[in-house]
């Protein structure tokens, strides 16, 4: 597993900071340790506040043990009065799991394309500045490039996964003794 110190110098490095603040444009987090302070009108038992409070909570409630890549963004003016008046805000972009919800560790490369399909899809920048590199210009070498790619993506996945998670697989028991 890469080192998340250099992966979010490298996000630095390639992604730089903002101007105003300083703060790194990207960075790669845990997310058990991410807090953020709220307005909030109920306690965690449920009673309503008369006033309400500004309190610190857990930030990804919904996301435990895994990296999250995140990207800081103005937060809006309608937004501003719930997060405390908090002008600039991390926002996830990725959190590195499989499909079964099994944390997988952040690498370079994914996170690399990541953010820049988000660029090119906000049309700031083309992904056609990609040059393969020379293991990369036979169609076997692509071929792998992109195999190796989909895997740190999306870990171990299967075509007989898939079919149980989306109901049109079978599974048979171990206990099966078949038909005589």
């Amino acid at each position: 597993m890469e080192n998340i110190t250099s992966l979010n110098q490298q996000l630095i490095d390639h992604f730089g900071l903002d101007t105003a603040s300083t703060k790194p444009i990207f960075r790669i987090v845990w997310a058990n340790d991410q807090l953020e302070k709220r307005l909030m009108h109920t306690l965690d038992s449920g009673i309503e506040l008369l006033h309400p409070v500004v309190r610190e909570v857990r930030k990804y409630s919904y996301i435990k043990d895994a990296h999250v890549l995140e990207r800081l963004v103005i937060v809006p003016d309608f937004q501003r009065e719930e997060l405390a008046d908090v002008k600039l805000s991390y926002e996830p972009i990725w959190v590195y799991v499989d499909a079964s919800g099994n944390p997988l560790p952040p690498k370079w490369e994914p996170t690399k394309l990541i953010i820049d399909t988000l660029y090119a899809a906000m049309g700031r920048s083309s992904l056609r500045k990609y040059v393969d590199l020379e293991e990369n210009t036979t169609p076997e070498g692509r071929e792998q490039h992109i195999t190796k790619l989909h895997e740190e993506l999306f870990g171990n996945e299967t075509d007989t996964g898939d079919a149980l998670r989306y109901k049109e697989g079978v599974t048979v028991p171990n206990s099966y003794k078949g038909v005589n």
